[in-house]
């Protein structure tokens, strides 16, 4: 039994949508090769039936019992033939759409990971959904239809050949009506993939809407917009389902004309045969064959017509995951430089963190103090330095592993809640008291059925808001960095819990290098060290009651205006 995901999907051609098909396919070569076995042997115990049934009939007319009984036997061992190769061409076919799915879900998504911050600047969030929801699809049924593709043409060659051995002017015909077929249905093809470019096209801006939507869910009702981006999300979702009837109109011919052409060289091929057994060309049993024949070319030739098309859906899938392999990171991580630690600096906005202190970055404008935060975790080029040395001088994985930024747009995972927090592995159940007590988590595991063991859904979606808040900052807090940025940790809180946590953070992180992004007095109440911006730049400095005491922006700022 082979087991998926294989654990190193290796290095993907990149350079072009067929280079990475390519790949894809030289990748699962084994099981690729068995499969157009099995497939081959599939068809031709399917392609070889009329013959012997032609045979059996010739037998019986001539009364032949022998020959009946023989001609009888072969029937049964093409059936036991067609029936072994129909199971193992299945089960090979099902394995390699899963492997080219699964190959191109973890090529994807490391590079995701390889591309972190960048991704979102350069590609939408629909467009990196429709990889997952329907290309990787389209490549898996690339790889699955090389196999009945394949056998397709081996059995059609074989028909040819018996057709012609046994009647130069219907093998004449056939072979003909094959490619004149193919002609027929390929001005079709085109306009299907074009809408249906077309439609994945609006389905990914759908799916990007729709999640700006959620993502601004909150804000849109504050401000009374939800009905306004409803009403521009249906008219969008109107645009994906006339593009999809367009798809289908087209779709549908093309089945049509996959059923006409078939069936007039059918029509064809039988009133010539018949014609040919009523002057004794050929007898009544090669009749029968023919007619056979002309049944089961139907089979492969619908299959060489979808070959066509799974084919291109599955290039113009592979165009667009070419698209994210060829992205490059903003930040690469080259560096050889290392560093004992120390402070934190942004040169842009002169904000330094200093080291193994518990310090607060309030920003007159909140997203002033999330892009310090991107800069100082260097996610994004800048002059920011760690102990001196500038963070483009360090390799990236020590970044990572060194400095931490939780923000609110991490997600929870499905699968144990003790996985999803202690992401190591690592941590005892001491580390984890510690950790669910400073955030205030205790109850939220208590509330589970199976504590910590408990089933974690899809993005935590069982858990409110400031549950999930919770549970990302235990997440961090276990991850236990030399150096952690929180970007607003208790938003989502109420101000009961939201002191306690602030009272307790410090605690949690004493002798460790803490920098808190917010405007909360009560966490700005507890840093040792609170750093004011605006405009971009640091204003003050100092302890909050003395900045409270000396600068009004800044009271203004963390009392929203109120006395």
């Amino acid at each position: 039994m082979r087991s998926l995901p294989h654990a190193d999907p290796g290095i993907p051609d990149a350079r072009s949508p067929l280079r990475y098909l390519w790949w894809t396919a030289r990748a699962q070569t084994g099981p690729l090769v068995v499969g157009v076995v099995f497939a081959v042997l599939w068809w031709l115990g399917q392609a070889l039936v009329p013959s012997a049934l032609g045979k059996a009939v010739d037998s019986l007319t001539t009364d032949d019992s022998d020959g009946l009984v023989r001609w009888s036997a072969v029937l049964l061992g093409l059936g036991v033939v067609t029936a072994l190769g129909g199971v193992m061409r299945h089960r090979l076919a099902v394995y390699n759409w899963l492997a080219a799915a699964y190959r191109t879900v973890q090529v994807t998504a490391r590079q995701s990971t390889r591309l972190g911050a960048t991704l979102p600047k350069l590609l939408s969030t629909g467009e990196v959904i429709s990889v997952g929801n329907s290309d990787i699809a389209h490549i898996g049924n690339a790889m699955d239809i090389l196999l009945r593709g394949v056998g397709a043409i081996v059995a059609i060659a074989t028909v040819t050949v018996i057709l012609i051995t046994t009647s130069p002017q219907l093998g004449l015909i056939v072979l003909a009506g094959v490619p004149l077929m193919a002609v027929g249905v390929a001005p079709l093809l085109r306009p299907l993939h074009r809408r249906q470019h077309a439609q994945r096209d609006l389905q990914g801006d759908l799916a990007t809407r729709a999640s700006d939507i959620v993502a601004g869910l909150r804000v849109l009702r504050g401000i009374g917009g939800e009905q306004v981006f409803a009403e521009r999300y249906r008219q969008e979702s109107q645009s994906v389902r006339f593009a999809g009837v367009r798809v289908a109109s087209v779709d549908a011919t093309l089945e049509g004309a996959q059923l006409l052409l078939p069936g007039v060289l059918i029509a064809f091929v039988t009133w010539q045969g018949a014609h040919y057994a009523m002057d004794g060309t050929i007898t009544i049993g090669q009749l029968v064959a023919f007619y056979g024949y002309a049944l089961f070319l139907v089979g492969p030739l619908r299959t060489l017509t979808e070959a066509a098309d799974k084919l291109t859906k599955g290039h113009v899938a592979a165009r667009r995951v070419v698209r994210i392999l060829a992205l490059d990171p903003e930040i690469k991580g080259e560096g050889t430089a290392t560093t004992p630690g120390g402070d934190l600096a942004d040169e842009a906005s002169g904000v330094t963190v200093p080291q193994g202190r518990f310090t607060a970055l309030a920003g007159a404008v909140p997203e002033d103090a999330i892009a310090v935060a991107d800069r100082l975790g260097h996610y994004v080029a800048a002059d920011a330095s760690f102990g001196g040395v500038p963070l483009a001088d360090l390799p990236l994985p020590e970044v990572r592993r060194r400095i931490l930024v939780a923000g609110n747009d991490a997600r929870l995972f499905s699968g144990r809640l003790r996985d999803q927090l202690d992401v190591t592995g690592s941590a005892t159940d001491d580390d984890l008291r510690r950790a669910l007590r400073a955030a205030c988590a205790e109850d939220v595991v208590e509330a589970l059925p199976e504590g910590l063991d408990s089933h974690v859904a899809e993005a935590g979606r069982e858990f409110s808001g400031g549950q999930q808040q919770r549970l990302r900052l235990v997440r961090a807090l276990l991850a236990a960095p030399e150096v952690l940025i929180l970007v607003e940790p208790t938003s989502a809180v109420d101000a009961h819990t939201e002191a306690r946590i602030a009272e307790r953070l410090g605690d949690a992180r004493q002798g460790r290098t803490t920098l808190v992004c917010t405007t909360s007095p009560l966490v700005l109440g507890r840093a040792d060290h609170v750093i004011y911006m605006r405009d971009g730049r640091v204003r003050a400095e100092g302890t909050h009651r003395s900045l409270l005491a000396t600068h009004p922006d800044y009271t203004a700022t963390v009392t929203r205006g109120e006395d």
